[in-house]
């Protein structure tokens, strides 16, 4: 019986985030969200019926104006949010892009110099996730529950 409930299914909530660069520059979007407030990158939820990638191209797209192409997967964030939850991101980047840049409800969006990121107030945990788009030797972000709270860990 114990196997059983080991291969029990999880409850996932799906979602994405993509960096868009362009050379030394990163779009990156101030968002409005008062949960996690601060700098990321652009994102959402994956719908039903939708591919991961078409989700993040029509996430990028709302919350930008920027229509993407080739979109590649380059990492994952998960954290338990209750027994047998997880909330779920999945890391694109691209500098495939066209059209006009433009704000949402979201937060607003605009270039910087992706050396200049750390002066920006930054949501909580995106510096170490940004780690997870750039490095080839990284691909997981990952919280686990302890009998103290979380533990971080870096894949």
């Amino acid at each position: 019986m114990d196997l059983f409930k080991k291969n029990e299914n999880y409850t996932c909530v799906l979602t994405n985030m993509c960096m868009v660069y362009d050379g030394d520059k990163i779009l990156v979007q101030d968002r409005a969200n008062k949960n996690w407030p601060g700098l990321t990158f652009p994102g959402g939820h994956v719908e039903e019926g939708e591919s991961f990638t078409e989700s993040v191209i029509r996430e990028v797209y709302e919350e930008t104006g920027l229509k993407i192409e080739n979109p590649v997967l380059c990492g994952i964030k998960c954290w338990p949010t209750g027994k047998r939850k997880r909330y779920i991101v999945l890391f694109f980047k691209t500098d495939h892009y066209s059209g006009q840049l433009k704000s949402s409800a979201e937060g607003e969006v605009f270039w910087i110099k992706r050396d200049a990121l750390n002066q920006y107030k930054l949501a909580s945990d995106f510096a170490e996730m940004v780690e997870i788009f750039e490095r080839d030797d990284r691909s997981e972000f990952c919280y686990k529950r302890t009998k103290d709270g979380y533990k971080k860990e870096i894949y």
